[in-house]
């Protein structure tokens, strides 16, 4: 018997795609997983539209390790969905990997069957206990 994945899932599934896109330097594969209105503002405030998001994260002298997702919900709306988490996002912007921990919001929309990001935010950092 074949399990249905939800749309919650299809939707976290799409997030995970970008994430590890993201993490790979692949530019072409982040390009696919963001709408053509696609807008994003960093945990520092900078706002990017999607060309410019991707060049500023897959060249240049910043270079992903990884970014991975948890404490994930999904609320959708049709054809839309927001997706929140924390974010882990270990990064080497030139001098020496560094981690960060953040709130994440993306917002999603469903076209032609697939999920694409339209925007998202991420921030403030969270500070480490201890």
């Amino acid at each position: 018997m074949m399990e249905m994945v939800t749309v919650e899932e299809q939707v976290v599934a799409a997030a995970e795609g970008r994430a590890a896109a993201l993490a790979a330097n692949d530019a072409d594969t982040l390009l696919g997983w963001l709408h053509p209105a696609f807008r994003w503002t960093s945990h520092t405030g900078a706002s990017f539209d999607r060309d410019s998001y991707v060049a500023s994260n897959t060249s240049g002298s910043l270079r992903w390790n990884a970014q991975r997702l948890t404490d994930i919900e999904v609320v959708v709306a049709g054809d839309t969905a927001v997706l929140r988490c924390v974010v882990t996002d270990e990064v080497d912007g030139g001098h020496g990997a560094e981690e960060f921990r953040m709130p994440m919001t993306q917002t999603w929309v469903r076209e032609n069957e697939r999920w694409l990001c339209l925007a998202g935010h991420a921030g403030p950092r969270l500070t480490t206990s201890g």
